[in-house]
């Protein structure tokens, strides 16, 4: 297991290395002492599964607010997903800048995401299965999001006209936004 930082602080790409013999591959995708030593959360409370069975569905932005806000462990086990993270957080030098990572079942790569970010996928397979644990209960009331084309983020998405759900087509620009996240 290879821990590298991003571009952006406190999110980091993590890299498994599989097994392979006859009948497959074994790989290891979270090992509670490697997080420790990179000084990474430890204590998941909950784990989710989401399955999009179309290419070019966008899932996001979205976040907690606090007290709920989360950290997360992504990782896709089935097709692939381009993930896009936002900084949200006003007291770090990156707020308002996004980065992005491929994530896969052939790359088995996992992204590492602190509170105080936007995320979404972009499904880049006509299946992609992504699993990913938080560090924080999911508390409806706190739910945020901004808008996956807002123009000032300038992201630059692998499609043009993706399958949106009616509350990710509506969430607010960045321009409009009131950070929760000191």
């Amino acid at each position: 297991m290879e821990i590298k930082p991003l571009k952006l602080l406190g999110t980091y790409e993590i890299n498994c290395t599989p097994r392979y013999d006859e009948r497959g591959y074994f790989v290891r995708a979270y090992d509670e002492a490697v997080f420790r030593e990179y000084g990474l959360t430890t204590s998941w409370v909950q784990e989710n599964q989401s399955l999009s069975t179309r290419k070019g569905v966008i899932r996001g932005f979205h976040f907690q607010k606090p007290p709920y806000t989360e950290t997360k462990l992504r990782r896709v086990v089935l097709g692939s997903v381009l993930e896009v993270f936002v900084d949200l957080r006003l007291s770090s030098k990156t707020y308002g800048h996004w980065d992005a990572i491929e994530l896969s079942d052939e790359n088995k790569k996992l992204v590492y995401i602190p509170k105080g970010f936007a995320t979404a996928i972009c499904t880049l397979t006509e299946q992609a299965l992504v699993i990913y644990k938080v560090d924080a209960p999911y508390n409806a009331k706190s739910e945020g999001g901004l808008r996956w084309n807002d123009e000032s983020l300038g992201i630059n998405w692998p499609i043009d006209n993706p399958y949106l759900s009616t509350k990710d087509a509506s969430w607010e620009d960045m321009i409009n936004f009131h950070s929760p996240f000191a």
